[in-house]
């Protein structure tokens, strides 16, 4: 069975190739809905997995689908008796309104490069660089971000590699270049195991 390229850089790596021993496969599956998935990042922002998932769930079921027109729509105390912060309703109403003004698609930011996503997207009130990054990996499906912002990312390396600090953490993920998005995958399916 051949190799996929990302696959072989990471097992010339011994601690991921210990890793995706243990977990098989990661897909790096881009969103299907932009916007939704913006949204997604913004709930999470600072927030437990299982208490973004639960408020995640009710926002979504109060909207129904999740368009720039559906949040801008939606009650403010509706929203709050969901479970976000006046904050996170402010947030996601200025990514509405930043999706109705500019094309954020796959296809309008293919020509981006990482960089200029970032730059673009934290233009949003509230879009910050770990959002930037999640909207990298989950929705345009970038293969080599690496979210040092994100918690369980700077927890795991420094688990599996006793990284101290973000700069000896970049390091180890020179190593995973091209791939680096990947290899965040399986940082993080070690943390939550």
């Amino acid at each position: 069975m051949q190799t996929t390229p990302w696959k072989q850089t990471l097992l010339d790596d011994p601690v991921m190739a210990d890793l995706v021993r243990r977990h098989g496969n990661v897909e790096l599956v881009p969103a299907e809905d932009e916007f939704e998935r913006l949204c997604v990042a913004i709930i999470n922002q600072q927030l437990s997995t299982a208490s973004a998932k639960a408020i995640r769930k009710r926002v979504f079921a109060l909207l129904g689908d999740v368009t720039p027109a559906t949040i801008l729509a939606a009650d403010t105390d509706e929203l709050r008796e969901a479970g976000l912060s006046r904050t996170k309703v402010e947030y996601l109403r200025n990514a509405a309104e930043a999706f109705r003004e500019r094309d954020f698609t796959r296809e309008a930011l293919a020509e981006y490069t990482d960089e200029e996503v970032i730059d673009a997207l934290t233009e949003i009130k509230g879009i910050g660089e770990w959002s930037a990054h999640m909207y990298l990996i989950f929705t345009l499906g970038r293969e080599d971000v690496l979210p040092l912002g994100d918690l369980a990312v700077r927890r795991g390396i420094e688990e599996l590699y006793g990284a101290a600090d973000r700069a000896e953490m970049r390091e180890i993920a020179e190593s995973w270049r091209p791939y680096r998005s990947y290899g965040t995958l399986y940082v993080w399916e070690h943390y939550e195991s």
